[in-house]
């Protein structure tokens, strides 16, 4: 009855469930198999081979998809050594939990010529719902931060047991972890410590935290730890079949949501055992990480020599655009100077047209304006007693003099002036000397005779 104590405890511990009657219920489903029953609430696959199986040799160059229908997608040929039988050991398929929680599958081609889906969403075991009978509900999904958290409390816990000398374990869930070791061009070691194993604080304070081993690891190594009481390092240690413990694997990424998993080593092992086998899987798969680098730095080559082509190519059209754009521009101010000046030259040419035809017009009106006056004057009379003789000096120095009736206006030697056209302008006076006399506007009225010009006057034109 022991026993069955110590699997319910195991159970409850595991998956977060504290209603006994119902961990007995599960339980007694899977006729008290530990690990079925746990495959049952978290997803991972609980067929495990057993001792006998996987001690069995066979003749087939692979197993047999059937016998492991959800671990194992390939098993290359066994060369007769009781040691992998090459680079690739066997492709091993991650559990769903792992993967569909990836916040984006990243497809395409990544360092070693394959891919790994990116991030890690795996399902909390600590807050499955079951308080409803099996079936009744859905199993819901931790946040991303868990794989982080647990990664985090498993360094923490590692440190505090046994020193700072270690693996510079990552502390971050697993996907991370092998996308991290792809894009650093480095194999993913993977330790997956179980802390109740009596042979656990030997290997990790002996060996694991050697300090020749730790040096080797954080140089050569992305290294990944993970508790197997925690929810991703239980469900890596179904993935990976650990059926020894201390457990110790180098995976690299593969395709379809799968890792190759190149070596493995359970049981207590030394410091040299370990190096040697993380040398020797270092040396096997240094022409995959070689030829991967080499093929990652020619695309990079690539795609730098193709921006730079695109770069200059766009450097030359846009140098090429701005020559036309300034061509244009300057055939445009050139056509715009020359149309401007087009316009002031015919409207200089409409302006001295106007010009020429208003001063002929006012010349017209000129001469039209002298003859009427000249005619309002009537013909000079001949000399007499009622006859005045005027003599009128112009300002270029002229003189001219016309006989008038005694009893003319004023106005009419204002219109004799003018009939003359010797003035370009308008605005004059008439001005006689000793005494200086004005005869503007309000004597144009009087008569020769009354303004005390008779029988004969001297006056000049004053201008104004």
């Amino acid at each position: 009855m022991a026993g069955v104590e110590e699997k319910l405890a195991y159970f409850q511990a595991i998956t977060g469930i504290t209603d006994s009657d119902l961990c007995t219920e599960i339980l007694s489903a899977h006729g008290w198999d530990l690990e079925l029953a746990i495959s049952s609430i978290t997803g991972a696959d609980g067929h495990r081979p057993s001792s006998s199986g996987a001690a069995t040799t066979t003749n087939d160059t692979s197993i047999s998809v059937n016998r492991e229908p959800q671990d194992v997608g390939l098993v290359l040929p066994h060369n007769g050594n009781n040691g992998p039988p090459g680079l690739a050991w066997k492709i091993v398929t991650l559990p769903f939990s792992i993967i569909s929680g990836s916040l984006g599958l990243i497809s395409g081609a990544i360092g070693f010529g394959m891919w790994a889906a990116g991030g890690i969403l795996s399902y909390s075991l600590g807050m499955v719902g079951l308080r409803t009978p099996v079936g009744a509900g859905t199993t819901p999904l931790a946040s991303v931060s868990q794989s982080a958290a647990e990664a985090m409390g498993f360094v923490s816990s590692f440190e505090r047991d046994y020193g700072r000398t270690r693996p510079n374990f990552v502390e971050e869930g697993f996907m991370d972890a092998l996308q991290r070791s792809r894009r650093e061009y480095k194999l993913l070691f993977v330790y997956l410590h179980s802390p109740e194993h009596p042979d656990t604080p030997a290997f990790c304070g002996r060996t694991l935290c050697n300090e020749v081993l730790t040096t080797f690891l954080n140089e050569n190594f992305v290294t990944w730890g993970a508790s197997v009481k925690a929810s991703e390092g239980f469900k890596m240690s179904n993935s990976l079949k650990a059926s020894g413990f201390p457990f110790c694997a180098v995976v690299m990424a593969a395709t379809n949501q799968r890792i190759a998993l190149l070596q493995q080593a359970e049981g207590p092992k030394s410091p040299e055992e370990i190096l040697m086998l993380l040398q020797k899987v270092l040396e096997e798969s240094a022409p995959v990480l070689d030829s991967a680098r080499l093929e990652a730095e020619e695309r990079t080559n690539s795609i730098r020599l193709r921006e730079e082509q695109d770069a200059a190519y766009r450097a030359a059209l846009e140098a090429d655009q701005a020559r036309e754009r300034q061509r244009k521009e300057e055939q445009e101010r050139l056509e715009r100077e020359a149309a401007e000046a087009e316009r002031k030259r015919k409207e200089e040419e409409e302006a001295h047209e106007r010009a020429l035809q208003e001063a002929a017009e006012r010349e017209s009106a000129l001469a039209k304006m002298r003859e009427e006056k000249a005619l309002s004057l009537g013909a000079e009379p001949e000399k007499g007693p009622d006859v005045t003789q005027v003599f009128v000096r112009f300002p270029s120095g002229e003189r001219k003099g016309r006989r008038f009736h005694c009893s003319t206006t004023i106005q009419s030697l204002y219109d004799y002036v003018d009939s003359l056209g010797f003035l370009e302008v308008d605005s004059y006076s008439l001005i006689s000397n000793f005494p200086r006399t004005v005869y503007g506007q309000d004597k144009l009225s009087l008569s020769l005779q009354e303004a005390g010009l008779h029988p004969q006057a001297s006056l000049f034109v004053e201008l104004k």
